[in-house]
């Protein structure tokens, strides 16, 4: 069953990297190991990655978070060029003056701030996903996200197409364990698939690492050291 996977980069990385050392993530072979267990007939047709560059002036790390992104990306096109594509969206970043946290909730009091914001990436996803579902280009999607604005899309899918395409949702967040706070899986976007996988393991990260330094043709890529 030709299946084609569509990563959420944003989704991914603040709902189960961000706080991890496993950012250097050999996607390709972690998703396929996800696969062969929830949908085993399955094998990857395409990898769509969609994200957004990074503004330096308002990363922790400046520059060098925009030189480590720009590596891992190309990292994941030099080793798998048949099969994973970057579709980029971008970050706006405005001035705001918004209201305070409080309770209750007080409008005269705000304070300005800077707003980051990342654009194009579900409506990327969005149509992607269906695209490929209209031209056939697979027999499987597969969505890896946890954000409630894709549910309009597998709605429309499931509804336009009924069950000729398969649909799987994997939530990139850790696995729920009693007495430890977490960000809660999103139940909305389950009610399209046919199967979804509710978290991501620690050591199915681990296991699914990148080399620590890639050749190429010039200088070769090299994992970052603050990752």
């Amino acid at each position: 069953m030709r299946t084609n996977i569509y990563i959420d980069g944003y989704n991914l990385y603040y709902g189960r990297l961000k706080h991890t050392d496993h950012k250097w993530l050999d996607i390709k072979k972690l998703f396929e190991h996800i696969l062969k267990i929830q949908s085993p007939k399955s094998s990857i047709n395409k990898i769509k990655y969609f994200t957004a560059d990074i503004k330096s002036k308002v990363a922790s790390h400046g520059q060098v978070a925009q030189q480590a992104q720009n590596n891992y990306n190309r990292a994941l096109e030099l080793l798998y060029p048949d099969y994973f594509e970057i579709i980029k969206g971008y970050y706006s970043l405005d001035f705001a003056n918004l209201p305070i946290y409080q309770k209750p909730p007080d409008k005269s009091q705000r304070a300005k701030v800077w707003r980051l914001e990342e654009k194009q990436t579900d409506v990327n996803i969005a149509l992607h996903m269906y695209r490929d579902v209209v031209k056939t280009d697979c027999d499987q999607i597969v969505l890896v996200s946890n954000d409630t604005d894709l549910e309009p899309a597998l709605e429309a899918i499931r509804e336009d197409k009924g069950n000729s395409v398969q649909i799987g949702v994997i939530i990139p967040i850790e696995k729920q364990t009693q007495g430890k706070r977490h960000r809660p899986a999103n139940q909305r976007l389950s009610q399209y698939a046919d199967w979804t996988r509710h978290h991501i393991l620690d050591d199915e990260l681990a296991s699914s690492q990148l080399p620590l330094k890639i050749p190429t043709n010039k200088k070769p890529i090299i994992k970052p050291n603050y990752w």
